[in-house]
């Protein structure tokens, strides 16, 4: 079951082999529904998800050992840990699995709702929910719109679950005849327009500083990041320019002000706006912010969903001594920004901002729609080096474009700087560990998604209703 988790994981980006991780449920599922115990059911599910852990966020290494400076023991530990700890999610399906009736109903469900409680606990990890596997070029990436990732989870679940079906000769038939009629379904709904273009194309460009994350925040580089910013944005005639997160690695107030007056005088001379990524302080609080400077007036949007342990320490009184004793990290005590922040008006269009992990939880971008016609995303993946994180994060990029029916625009530091069409594929993107500009030429869009109207609710709806039922089902 180990090696059955680690392969779906080249399902994901940037591999995109989307038929794998289906298979690797429809192992899974066989082997739960073949057992002879809720324990090694139990079992079963902890290893498969070991195997899917340590293969998909074993980056996480990178950031506690060759940026945090924890040593390399209880590096590896604490990745081993939290791989472990995210496998309990897997086991808790392959245990409740064995208390209900009707496995091939109940397992794909009890999968996705495990993805759903995976996603807000403690705030939340929803990294590698299956559904994100099969965007975009899966048939099932035409549900999206209608019913975001966790609807697609759980279709993609459940055609793991018809295979097994199909396996059976008699029902072989009409699980067919399902399996058709759901390819068929998503590949039809790829053709629905579910938002239309609003106003003129505009042109916006999305910087690359590249800046080595050990040099980040050494105080003798800051000049030459400086620099390398004025560079890259005076480069550009853009009406729209985007840095990447705390692209300067300082206090907005720390910023020379003849700096930010040439940035602005850069933006005014092309008819529209810079957003830059930093770090604001105010009533004895930071905050991670991007903030625009030019034509419009200036406006602010704060990071609100923080990354724990990376932007805030939970349970200080627990944790604490981690940060004081073996880990470097700066910026480890950031307070939220409101969750209910507005879309911000640049260069006649409104744009919906969010920093770097807040793009991974769907629910939560939505919050800014149908009102903005965009979607803009800063994030520094550099934390986590030469590894698959960049790749998965801009994966559910695509995926949030999808579901909205709005492009996205990604500023990175280090990559993956991209621009995704309203269809969740890359239209354009700047190598990996390159200085550059991705200059394109974008399109505001109107109109609400069903995901957009409804969020999450439906398929969650739908998905306890049903394991209620199966519940009262036992119970008789």
């Amino acid at each position: 079951m180990v090696m059955a988790g680690a392969i779906s994981i080249l399902g994901y980006a940037p591999f995109y082999l989307y038929p794998l991780p289906i298979i690797s449920l429809t192992t899974l599922f066989y082997y739960i529904q073949k057992s002879d115990s809720a324990t090694k059911a139990a079992w079963l599910g902890f290893s498969f998800g070991l195997g899917f852990f340590c293969a998909g966020v074993s980056w996480i290494y990178i950031s506690l050992h060759d940026f945090g400076g924890m040593p390399f023991a209880m590096a590896a530990f604490a990745t081993f840990a939290f791989c472990a700890f995210l496998s309990l999610f897997t086991a808790a399906v392959g245990f409740i699995s064995k208390k209900l009736p009707h496995p091939a109903i109940a397992l794909p469900i009890l999968w996705v709702v495990a993805e759903w409680i995976r996603s807000w606990i403690f705030t939340g990890f929803p990294w590698l929910n299956v559904g994100y596997s099969q965007i975009p070029y899966s048939p099932l990436a035409g549900f999206a719109p209608a019913l975001g990732v966790y609807g697609v989870s759980l279709l993609t679940a459940l055609v793991a679950s018809l295979i097994l079906l199909f396996l059976d000769t008699q029902t072989r038939k009409k699980t067919a005849i399902a399996l058709t009629t759901l390819f068929i379904s998503g590949i039809s709904l790829q053709y629905v327009t579910w938002s239309k273009p609003e106003g003129d194309k505009f042109s916006v460009a999305l910087l690359q500083g590249n800046i080595a994350q050990d040099m980040k925040w050494d105080a003798a580089e800051v000049q030459r990041t400086l620099d390398k910013y004025y560079a890259l944005v005076t480069a550009s005639n853009a009406s729209i320019i985007v840095m990447p997160e705390t692209a300067f690695p300082m206090l907005v107030t720390q910023l020379p002000e003849a700096y930010i007056a040439a940035l602005k005088a850069h933006a005014v001379k092309n008819q529209g706006d810079i957003i830059i990524g930093a770090v604001e302080y105010e009533n004895e609080q930071y905050y991670n912010s991007m903030l625009s400077i030019g034509s419009a007036e200036t406006q602010v949007y704060r990071k609100s969903h923080l990354v724990p342990f990376g932007e805030f320490i939970p349970l200080k009184s627990v944790f604490g001594w981690i940060y004081r004793d073996w880990l470097n990290i700066p910026l480890t005590d950031l307070a939220r920004g409101d969750i209910h922040q507005q879309p911000i008006q640049i260069s006649g269009k409104k744009a919906a901002l969010n920093i770097c992990y807040e793009d991974v939880f769907g629910e939560e971008i939505i919050r800014q729609l149908p009102q903005a016609g965009i979607l803009i995303n800063a994030s520094n993946d550099a934390w986590y080096g030469e590894s698959l994180a960049s790749y998965q994060h801009l994966q559910m990029s695509q995926m949030r474009a999808l579901e909205t029916g709005r492009m996205m625009l990604r500023a990175t530091n280090t990559g993956a700087t991209a621009v995704i069409g309203v269809d969740g594929k890359v239209i354009s993107q700047l190598p990996h560990f390159e200085t550059g500009v991705l200059e394109e030429s974008v399109q505001s869009y109107s109109g609400t998604t069903p995901y957009v109207r409804f969020g999450n609710w439906p398929v969650l709806l739908i998905m306890l209703s049903t394991l209620g039922l199966l519940w009262v089902r036992k119970k008789k």
